[in-house]
């Protein structure tokens, strides 16, 4: 079965771009094009795509709330946010409203199509050290917010293992941190995004800066 794709950009040579460079791809295939952030939310909604490609910047309803109306109506539905800029705002709104990861509009076709895969797996398509440097740089542009009660809830096993995530290690970088086996991180993993009431490590990083467990550039 291929990961079926919807494209959300208000530039149609862009969607032709991306259309052509995915339906290349043996296990990928656009189903649906949308201009504008109302026509991705119906087309989800009629299509049922696995992944949006969702540009953050359109007219009328805007990628971040197009992205938070899909998350919460079709939660299977994955959303990888695109962006011309890295530091743009946007981007950690999108995440705050569910979208599975950012991407720039400039990178290489070969971590487009990768991103999508990464996406429907579950996972977070950012680069862990773009993704920290990223919400580092934005979420303390502000004061920080009182730490979640949920964190409370957290063994201090699973506390260490979200300050880990939020310095950009994969699960095999966390288990050799902690001399521990992937599968028992993974454990921990699982655990903690129930507890915090997240889906993906995106949100986990967001979380854990939100809480002040770390700082930009630790």
């Amino acid at each position: 079965m291929k990961i079926k794709v919807l494209l959300a950009d208000d530039h149609e040579l862009v969607r032709k771009g991306f259309r052509l460079m995915l339906d290349a791809q043996p296990d990928l295939g656009v189903v649906g094009e949308a201009a504008d952030g109302a026509e991705a939310v119906e087309l989800c909604r009629r299509l049922r795509p696995d992944v949006v490609l969702m540009d953050l910047h359109m007219p009328g309803l805007d990628g971040v709330r197009a992205t938070e109306l899909i998350t919460a109506e079709l939660p299977e539905v994955r959303v990888l946010a695109l962006s011309t800029f890295d530091l743009d705002e946007n981007v950690v709104a999108a995440l705050r409203a569910g979208a599975g990861g950012f991407l720039p509009k400039d990178v290489s076709p070969k971590e487009l199509i990768e991103g999508v895969r990464v996406v429907h797996r579950g996972e977070s398509a950012v680069a862990p050290r773009l993704l920290t440097r990223l919400i580092g740089t934005l979420v303390h542009a502000s004061r920080p917010r009182p730490m979640p009660a949920e964190l409370g809830g957290l063994t201090d096993r699973e506390r260490e293992v979200l300050v880990l995530i939020a310095r950009g290690r994969s699960n095999a970088e966390i288990a050799q941190d902690l001399c521990v086996s992937p599968s028992t991180v993974k454990n921990h993993v699982t655990s903690l995004f129930a507890k915090i009431g997240v889906r993906d490590r995106a949100q986990a990083v967001i979380v854990a800066y939100e809480a002040a467990l770390i700082r930009p550039g630790e």
